[in-house]
């Protein structure tokens, strides 16, 4: 047992330093990508810099730049991918806190962009982050084979949009206003929706990048899925169980808007064992990649266990 708990924290450790590692060259791509301007437009870019760069886990970053390696695509490309995704999680952020929507005052610690600035600055900041991001795929910089371009746009279009998190959020506004809570099935389909299309993008997008064969990319898209699935269940176990000083944002809300979640309808105890359930399954999709992938072994359990 003690040897068991030593090789899990240096796991950690070993986790932890990569993930701040990546989340340094993230941020750095996005100050190139994202630069300050001083002309009339310079209030928009502060704020689409002030809500991508800096703070996060950069858990889909992450995802793209280790399921790249897996590939051994070139770093300057995984990391234009690896900063759209942010660019489209930081968008959806933006707007997920406006007044219209959930109403958050702090986001990662700090306020959100809309009390930093202006509902509309706020407004603006995510549009144009949204459309940025799908213009740094399509550069040529990203990969030279325009047809790996167009996939990773179509995969990201798809994520993001009606049947992807956008439905998903629509979904999640429908069900505060519904007579009935969710059952367990729905529930599911919204968390797949809002939450879990982005980490499958981000989980394959390297295998694109790649040109993998499809085996390859239906095993990481896999991953991604259960992943994904487990991410969000933790996200509702720490809205019941986290304070606010430990999440870097208000806790408790799901609750206290009666809103339906597996933790709700399961309890934490079967939720948590649910979550760990698909975390071995996202596991057991990493088979065919050996040694290369074990920190996105580490992550799986990562997700379940962070506080934050």
């Amino acid at each position: 047992m003690p040897n068991d708990r030593v090789t899990q924290t240096a796991a950690s450790h070993a986790l932890s330093d990569a993930m701040a590692a990546a989340a340094a060259e993230i941020d750095q791509a996005l100050d190139t990508l994202l630069p300050a301007e001083d002309g009339p437009e310079a209030p928009l870019y502060a704020a689409m810099r002030y809500a991508t760069i800096g703070g996060g886990k950069r858990l889909r970053g992450f995802l793209v730049l280790e399921g790249a390696r897996q590939f051994g695509v070139s770093r300057q490309a995984a990391l234009r991918v690896a900063s759209a995704i942010e660019m489209v999680h930081a968008y959806s952020l933006v707007h997920d806190d406006l007044p219209a929507m959930d109403n958050d005052d702090l986001r990662r610690g700090k306020p959100t962009v809309h009390k930093a600035f202006d509902e509309a600055t706020a407004i603006l900041a995510g549009d144009a982050l949204q459309t940025h991001a799908f213009s740094v795929l399509a550069e040529e910089d990203t990969h030279p084979d325009p047809a790996v371009r167009v996939e990773l746009i179509r995969m990201l279009a798809r994520g993001a949009g009606p049947r992807g998190m956008c439905g998903g959020q629509m979904l999640d506004m429908l069900a505060e206003q519904a007579t009935a809570a969710l059952d367990e099935p729905a529930i599911g389909r919204l968390q797949t929706l809002k939450t879990g299309k982005l980490i499958e993008f981000s989980a394959e997008a390297g295998a694109v990048l790649g040109k993998a064969p499809l085996a390859q990319r239906h095993a990481l898209l896999g991953y991604g899925r259960d992943l994904g699935a487990a991410f969000q269940i933790a996200d509702d176990v720490l809205d019941a169980t986290a304070t606010a000083v430990e999440t870097g944002k208000a806790t408790g809300k799901d609750a206290a808007a009666g809103k339906a979640t597996l933790v709700s309808l399961l309890g934490l105890e079967r939720a948590r064992l649910q979550a760990e359930r698909l975390v071995a399954q996202a596991k057991d999709h990493l088979d065919g990649f050996g040694d290369k992938a074990g920190l996105l072994r580490i992550l799986a359990d990562f997700v379940i266990a962070r506080r934050s």
